[in-house]
C-alpha cells in the first residue's frame, strides 16, 4: 500500500488479496497498535468527534474512506484520494492504522445500531500501521 501527498489531498493506493468478493469497509483507525491484531487499532480516526459517514459527507470521521471492491478472484486494486487524512500536522495519519473490514460499510445510512459509529462493516480482517518509508 502506498500513500502519496503533494499540494492538496492525500492519495492512498493499494492491492489486497485473499478476501471474499464484494465490498469491504476501508478505514483509518486511531491507533497504530497491532499487539492484539487488528483489534488494537482502536476506533475510526475521528479528531473532530463526528458520526460515521461516507467519504463525501461533511459529517464523517476523518478515517471513513468508504469501501473497496474485491473481485471474484479475491483481489482488489484501489486508489482513494481524500482531504481529511493529512501526512503532517496535528491530524496526521502517520502512526495510525489502516483496516480492511469483512463486510460492506453502509456509510452511516444502514439504520443498524452500528451504522453511525462503524458503518456496520463487521470484523477487522486485515490491518497495517501507516508509516513513512524513505
Amino acid at each position: 500500500m502506498h500513500v502519496l501527498q503533494g499540494d492538496g489531498p492525500t492519495t492512498v493506493t493499494g492491492d489486497v488479496s485473499g478476501l471474499k468478493a464484494g465490498l469491504h469497509g476501508f478505514h483509518v483507525h486511531a491507533m497504530g497498535d497491532t499487539t492484539n491484531g487488528c483489534m488494537s487499532t482502536g476506533p475510526h480516526f475521528n479528531p473532530a468527534g463526528k458520526q460515521h459517514g461516507a467519504p463525501e459527507d461533511e459529517n464523517r470521521h476523518a478515517g471513513d474512506l468508504g469501501n473497496i471492491t474485491v473481485g471474484e478472484d479475491g483481489k482488489a486494486s484501489f486508489t482513494i484520494t481524500d482531504n481529511q487524512i493529512p501526512l503532517s500536522g496535528p491530524n496526521s495519519i502517520i502512526g495510525r492504522a489502516v483496516v480492511v473490514h469483512a463486510d460492506p460499510d453502509d456509510l452511516g445510512k444502514g439504520g443498524h445500531e452500528l451504522s453511525l459509529s462503524t458503518g456496520n462493516a463487521g470484523a477487522r480482517v486485515a490491518c497495517g500501521i501507516i508509516g513513512l518509508q524513505g
